[in-house]
């Protein structure tokens, strides 16, 4: 059977299958400097979003019903259908921007990661897209000595065998957690106290993942089993929330220089800045570009589908997005194998494989056959 008949076949079963209702959030990076390169971000972190109550930390004993939080959350199931060409902003569109290309292992057969390039409103350098397939992938949150600090940890870079044999992709997380501005649990603890309103990642123990604001969007339920917060949702309800528009762009974290990310080389708007979200139908979008402000990575992850998101990791020597494409099919994921979204990215396929990377990242598997 071809990949396009099982699609068609997968979209016609979908409309008789009636998905579980799962919450979830997912994890991510920070400031700092990597084993190698220029020094990390500067972060101040954005305030919580007004909701009308205080903000307070959640415990995990704090157990909704399960299935409980927002109807839009990645979990297994029939492939979704592969995405529609992008529409480019303006212009300035380019050869092969705006139409997507797939992207490292199939699962099953089927290709579960889609990528493209798009030159964001008002911009001239094309930042990178990544659309996943959360019906074919499953997400893990991995975490680092740096962010979120502590540990030990379960799921630590490097990446082991046992999970290199399924890895389709892997990238960035958010800030260091004294800069996040929320919190992060993992291994049925809270690392750091989660906020209500923060923008979170959270991943379920099916590895089903969603995203957005803690308390309303997504909470805490018996199956959650890692939540990653970061600043205040960039996406919500389809559009840039108006926080991404705000003239005050260094609530979205201290940014590095045109040139260097000294302390004493003040920040430009237009700097390395990486998000995530989800689509109505539970896709997970990946976004990251070398001169974007707030309100750029908001529009690019709306234009790709998304309802709702987040800003990740900022600044140069953070971002990155990695799939992994190994052969023989069945062959483990490593840096041979690995391609970047980004060709600019510092980062790159051997970083979630170095011993000595100490933040949280966030691996995309393919779930198993049935």
């Amino acid at each position: 059977m071809s990949t396009a008949q099982f699609r068609r076949g997968a979209r016609t079963l979908a409309r008789l299958w009636l998905p579980a209702a799962v919450t979830l959030a997912l994890a991510s990076c920070g400031t700092g400097t990597p084993a190698a390169g220029p020094s990390g971000h500067r972060s101040t972190p954005a305030a919580p979003a007004t909701t009308g109550r205080p903000a307070h930390a959640t415990a995990p004993g704090s157990v909704a019903p399960a299935g409980s939080g927002s109807p839009q959350a990645g979990g297994p199931g029939p492939p979704l259908p592969a995405p529609a060409a992008l529409a480019p902003f303006g212009r300035h569109a380019v050869a092969g921007d705006s139409a997507w290309r797939p992207a490292g292992r199939p699962v099953h057969g089927v290709r579960a990661i889609y990528e493209t390039t798009l030159i964001p409103p008002g911009g001239s350098q094309a930042a990178g897209l990544s659309w996943m397939d959360t019906r074919l992938l499953s997400a893990r949150l991995y975490s680092g000595s740096i962010s979120p600090g502590g540990g030990p940890y379960r799921f630590t870079a490097p990446i082991r065998r046992a999970q290199a044999a399924s890895v389709v992709a892997a990238f960035n997380g958010g800030f260091k957690m004294n800069e996040a501005g929320g919190g992060y649990y993992t291994q049925g603890r809270v690392i750091d106290p989660l906020r209500r309103g923060a923008a979170s990642l959270v991943i379920n123990a099916d590895g089903s993942v969603n995203v957005g604001a803690w308390g309303t969007d997504v909470v805490m339920t018996r199956d959650v089993v890692g939540v990653r917060q970061n600043l205040v949702p960039l996406v919500a309800g389809g559009r840039p929330t108006r926080r991404a528009g705000s003239r005050d762009w260094q609530a979205w974290g201290a940014t590095c220089g045109a040139t260097s990310c000294a302390a004493t080389v003040p920040g430009i708007e237009h700097q390395w800045r990486s998000g995530v979200g989800v689509t109505a139908n539970g896709a997970l979008v990946y976004a990251a570009g070398p001169a974007l402000d707030p309100l750029q990575l908001a529009q690019l992850l709306v234009r790709a589908g998304v309802v709702r998101g987040m800003q990740l990791d900022i600044n140069p020597d953070w971002p990155v997005f990695v799939t992994y494409h190994p052969r023989p099919a069945g062959g483990l994921a490593a840096p041979s194998n690995g391609s970047k979204l980004l060709p600019s990215t510092v980062q790159g396929p051997w970083t979630f494989f170095t011993p000595s990377w100490a933040r949280d990242f966030i691996t995309m598997s393919g779930r198993p056959a049935g």
